[in-house]
């Protein structure tokens, strides 16, 4: 191996670990009242955030997605965000990533039980990672005592 292709290899490395950093720092902002500047930060100036069937829309911009989640604590006020068997592709500059979701929380008082799928797309910026486009798509979002099985998708 060449020391080219050693420094290729590790670049790799770093930016996949730099990337689950990314990850795991949008979780603990969400799981800490879902701090709208934290998650705000973590995007590119034209960034997306996408949500899925329950948590719908999409909001354009860093500021559009700091309008969002300032509004996002009153509703949720329990978070646990883990993420799973991530896959991340490193492209040079730019990255996609798959995450599973799994998460209790607490909406509007009551007990749910959330699973999805991340499908995240990753902009280096000055040699820095952030979110260029975030998709959560969830599998079912139910209340606890139901479970998945026989409520995949409350109405709230």
């Amino acid at each position: 191996m060449t020391n080219n292709e050693l420094a290729d290899k590790i670049q790799r490395l770093e930016d996949i670990e730099a990337i689950r950093n990314l990850k795991a720092r949008y979780c603990a902002f969400c799981d800490d009242g879902y701090d709208p500047d934290g998650i705000a930060s973590l995007f590119v100036e034209d960034g997306v955030w996408e949500g899925g069937v329950h948590v719908q829309g999409k909001y354009e911009g860093r500021e559009a997605i700091r309008s969002y989640f300032s509004k996002t604590s009153s509703r949720i006020t329990f978070a646990v965000h883990s993420v799973l068997n991530p896959i991340i592709e490193i492209n040079d500059n730019t990255a996609h990533a798959s995450w599973y979701l799994f998460q209790p929380c607490t909406e509007s008082g009551k007990a749910y039980w959330v699973s999805g799928v991340y499908q995240d797309d990753y902009v280096k910026v000055n040699d820095e990672w952030f979110f260029k486009h975030l998709k959560v798509t969830f599998n079912f979002w139910t209340p606890f005592e139901q479970g998945w099985v026989k409520e995949p998708f409350p109405i709230v």
